[in-house]
């Protein structure tokens, strides 16, 4: 499946931004979509993933109650709403997307989008 994202940009810190991710019309079944994000010279990191099955989330130590992750009726998109964003939030965003039932939240899924960057900065 192909993935599509949108919505990065610049923002001051505070400043919210609100990421998408759309999947190509397919046979793929999606179970689960992630966010990850990852700057220069550190390995990926998991965002935030949701199951669709049970709408079940997990949201990374560093944005939990800031960002919030969600999807629509078509199973086929998913958001990232992002508050009070923060410097260290800088990244270049991928979401990806897995066709079987995920126990995890990390960057080994099946498919990913182009990523989307996002800087904070005053």
């Amino acid at each position: 499946v192909q993935l599509v994202s949108s919505g990065g940009g610049r923002v001051q810190p505070g400043g919210s931004l609100r990421l998408s991710c759309t999947a190509s019309e397919s046979e793929f079944t999606i179970n689960d979509m992630g966010w990850f994000r990852e700057v220069s010279g550190k390995e990926r990191e998991a965002v935030s993933c949701i199951n669709f099955s049970d709408g079940s989330t997990w949201y990374g130590n560093s944005v939990k109650g800031r960002f919030t992750i969600s999807t629509d009726n078509t199973k086929k998109m998913v958001y990232l709403q992002m508050n009070n964003l923060k410097a260290e939030d800088t990244a270049l965003y991928y979401c990806a997307a897995e066709d079987y039932p995920r126990s995890t939240c990390y960057p080994d899924f099946g498919s990913w989008g182009q990523g989307t960057r996002v800087t904070v900065s005053s």
